[in-house]
């Protein structure tokens, strides 16, 4: 596979996914319609980054916005045989120390858990989301890729923490993130709906999660929920609409992909975004269309929005018994290549394991192929968790 979209340095220790942008770097959020677009300045995320002395080795492919599994229907850069993530796969080699990526619908995660690596979805507003290609504002997170809770940990020190220049932004200057907080009588639950949508091999790891978790003193339960089915179908709406909405503004006449040939105006917006657009982005802006059209908006977003509170309310009440929640992070150990044509419903299905925490703004790591959700703020609960499992209890 293409592991860099641009290649910028071989001594960086940081890649940097497509979804987030670089001054006077090409950044196309594996879009045709971005094509030869450089940004005239650099996400806040990676500012810090350069400010402590890291060096950013270069920007990795993604999937069309981040729409689909893992990564596979990047412009220019398909895949095919068994799917990964290029962010992933760098850090999983030993390429790169770490890398950026933008969490909207567990792409990031799904790629982590596929590779082997750990990624972090932080709290939603506790990493500025200036200088992203935005699509599902109210719940895409920036994350980071390490190959251990530690990396992770070093990271994301450095990029959380205020930023006037994001509306999101939560107020505080800095947030601590540590890998050394007691686990021994922490309380981990199982979802036994998620565990029972997973295949064999993803079950295995789960339950090898558990039990390295119980070596440790942790107590892990398996329980029922219903609150992720519903989760997943109101952020998949919540995500169309604001995906709808927010790729509007590709049209063929600022940036990007220019159609050759049209007629008017109108002809100009059309065949630029035909051409430039996949099927899969194609088909969201569609469903986003519809769930937003007169008919609809009540039925589906804003019934979609008093959801999210539900399943707020329903998750925190989750976390007054538990300290964290192991599910799968995807239901195969392994995808492989398929037609994009049946991408929507793929991605459906599989962001059940995924689309609580963006809907919600909760935390989520990936680590050892598994996923552990936290409550909000508590990304050091789960980052210390992962270290134990990780380290086999040194």
């Amino acid at each position: 596979m293409k592991y860099y979209a641009e290649k910028l340095s071989d001594k960086g220790t940081i890649a940097v996914e497509d979804t987030i942008l670089m001054k006077d770097v090409a950044s196309c959020a594996g879009s045709r319609i971005l094509e030869g677009f450089k940004s005239l300045f650099s996400a806040e995320a990676v500012v810090r980054l350069q400010e402590k002395g890291y060096e950013i080795a270069g920007k990795t492919p993604v999937g069309e916005f981040g729409l689909d599994l893992v990564g596979e229907f990047s412009y220019g850069a398909e895949q095919e045989g068994t799917l990964s993530g290029a962010a992933a796969s760098l850090v999983a080699q030993g390429e790169a120390e770490a890398a950026l990526g933008v969490d909207m619908n567990g792409a990031t995660r799904r790629a982590a858990a596929l590779a082997g690596v750990d990624f972090l979805k932080p709290t939603y507003g506790t990493v500025s989301r200036y200088g992203i290609i935005s699509c599902a504002a109210s719940g895409e997170q920036v994350g980071v890729y390490s190959k251990d809770a530690a990396g992770v940990a070093k990271i994301m020190g450095v990029i959380a923490g205020h930023d006037d220049k994001d509306g999101t932004s939560l107020p505080e200057a800095s947030y601590d993130y540590v890998t050394d907080k007691a686990i021994s009588g922490k309380k981990v639950a199982i979802i036994s709906d998620l565990l029972k949508k997973a295949d064999d091999d993803v079950k295995e790891k789960v339950n090898a999660y558990a039990d390295a978790l119980r070596a440790n003193g942790a107590k892990v339960e398996e329980i029922s929920c219903d609150l992720f089915e519903v989760a997943n179908t109101a952020w998949q709406i919540l995500m169309c609409a604001e995906t709808c909405n927010n790729v509007s503004r590709y049209d063929g006449v600022k940036y990007g992909h220019r159609a050759a040939s049209y007629k008017n105006i109108d002809e100009l917006y059309v065949n630029s975004r035909t051409e430039g657009f996949n099927f899969l982005t194609k088909a969201v802006i569609l469903y986003g269309s519809d769930v937003l059209s007169k008919n609809r908006y009540k039925d589906c977003y804003d019934k979609s929005l008093r959801v999210r509170r539900v399943v707020a309310e329903g998750m925190k009440k989750l976390f007054e018994s538990y300290d964290a929640v192991l599910t799968p992070a995807c239901a195969k150990s392994a995808y492989e290549a398929y037609d994009i044509h049946d991408a929507f419903g793929k991605v459906f299905s599989e962001s059940v394991f995924t689309a609580a925490a963006n809907l919600i703004g909760t935390p989520a790591l990936v680590s050892g192929g598994v996923q552990l959700l936290g409550k909000h703020f508590d990304e050091s609960t789960l980052l210390s968790l992962a270290y134990r499992v990780e380290r086999k209890g040194e």
